[in-house]
């Protein structure tokens, strides 16, 4: 009896089996719509995906973004040159040192040291002389008149005699004329009157740093116009920027940019538009602006790369973290969850960032839940 019970049990479970079996093959299947991802709920990668709520932010629509570099301040830099041909026989500097203004940075010897002096004690000495001949002038004048008065001489003498005074004024002008311009140039070399053999000291004509040195001890310098250094005041850098002129308008003289540099990712920095140029480049369509950056610390260098951005008008839109942006051949999109597990593949456009954010001006809306961290598990499903 019992061996007959367990087989009649044996074909009720083979029966209900069979049953289920047929009905499992005949259910429909669950739709899985194009692009939608769907994960088993014991699957590792649910533990690796991170899902967030789309946020809402202040994202800039009017907008200049565009690549810069910093310069030095062309008001405050200067090149040394020599105002005369000689030889350089001390050079008190190097390069990156800094200097203040009036310090000395080299000497030359040079004739044209003696000349100038020689030709400041001629003009001192003619001066002198055209000041005796004045007071010879002024006598004689002095007597003739005397003598017109006794009728002593005719008025004729008197006439010469008061032409000759003229004339003598007239020279001790020119010749002290003559010495404050031989004098001048004295001070301009930087010499002492009456002392022949002096060098020509050069001084730096404003403080900051030296950033060229084109000069060595010993050399012949013939050309006056060439550069021996170059001394730059850093308190202040200059950030030129390519803007294009498409949005070039958002940008007036005076106005605040905001400074990204690769040098310091973490800061930023604020400059004052100093100039726009007054063309456009006919080769890029851009517009070059310059705009000023306080230096006190000197970390900013010349040369350094960074960004220029400045916003116009702001608006209040759906935000997400850049990383969860995907790119693919019809654009941009992200995955948004559908219910636990499922993601669906949703294409967006993406507007400016604000912070760590981008805006989503289209297809999603506030409370969306997508996919920020480890989006790429799931683009390979």
């Amino acid at each position: 009896m019992r061996i007959i019970a367990a087989l009649l049990m044996a074909g009720l479970l083979a029966a209900c089996s069979k049953k289920q079996e047929e009905a499992q093959a005949a259910a429909p299947a669950p739709q899985i719509r194009p692009g939608e991802v769907t994960l088993p709920a014991d699957s590792p990668k649910l533990k690796q995906i991170k899902v967030e709520s789309v946020q809402t932010a202040q994202v800039p629509l009017d907008e200049v973004d565009a690549p810069g570099k910093l310069e030095v301040n062309p008001n405050r830099v200067s090149r040394v040159v020599t105002p005369v041909a000689g030889r350089i026989t001390q050079v008190f500097v190097k390069l990156g040192d800094a200097v203040k203004e009036g310090q000395p940075v080299a000497a030359i010897e040079s004739p044209d040291a003696d000349v100038a002096i020689s030709a400041y004690l001629q003009a001192d000495s003619n001066l002198g002389q055209m000041k005796a001949n004045l007071l010879k002038a002024q006598a004689d004048f002095e007597r003739n008149r005397d003598l017109l008065e006794h009728q002593a001489v005719a008025r004729k003498e008197l006439l010469n005699a008061e032409n000759a005074l003229a004339q003598a004024k007239s020279q001790v002008e020119q010749a002290v004329a003559g010495r404050e311009q031989s004098l001048r140039r004295l001070d301009i070399l930087g010499l002492k009157a009456g002392e022949f053999g002096q060098k020509i000291t050069l001084r730096a004509p404003v403080s900051g740093k030296v950033l060229e040195m084109n000069v060595v001890q010993g050399e012949f310098r013939n050309d006056t116009n060439q550069p021996l250094l170059t001394v730059a005041d850093l308190s202040t850098v200059w950030v030129a920027s390519d803007v294009p002129e498409t949005a070039i308008r958002f940008i007036k003289v005076g106005e605040m940019l905001d400074i990204e540099l690769s040098a310091y990712p973490n800061e930023h920095f604020r400059a004052a538009v100093r100039r726009i140029a007054d063309s456009v480049d006919p080769t890029t369509r851009t517009v070059k602006v310059r705009a000023e950056l306080q230096n006190p610390s000197g970390r900013l260098l010349p040369e350094m790369f960074g960004r220029v951005r400045h916003v116009e008008t702001m608006s209040s839109m759906a935000a997400i973290p850049a990383p969860a942006i995907l790119q693919g051949q019809n654009g941009s999109f992200v995955y948004r969850e559908t219910a636990p597990g499922r993601f669906q593949q949703t294409p967006i456009q993406t507007g400016s960032r604000a912070g760590d954010l981008i805006g989503v001006p289209t297809g999603l809306k506030i409370g969306d839940r997508i996919v920020t961290d480890g989006v790429m598990l799931l683009k390979g499903n």
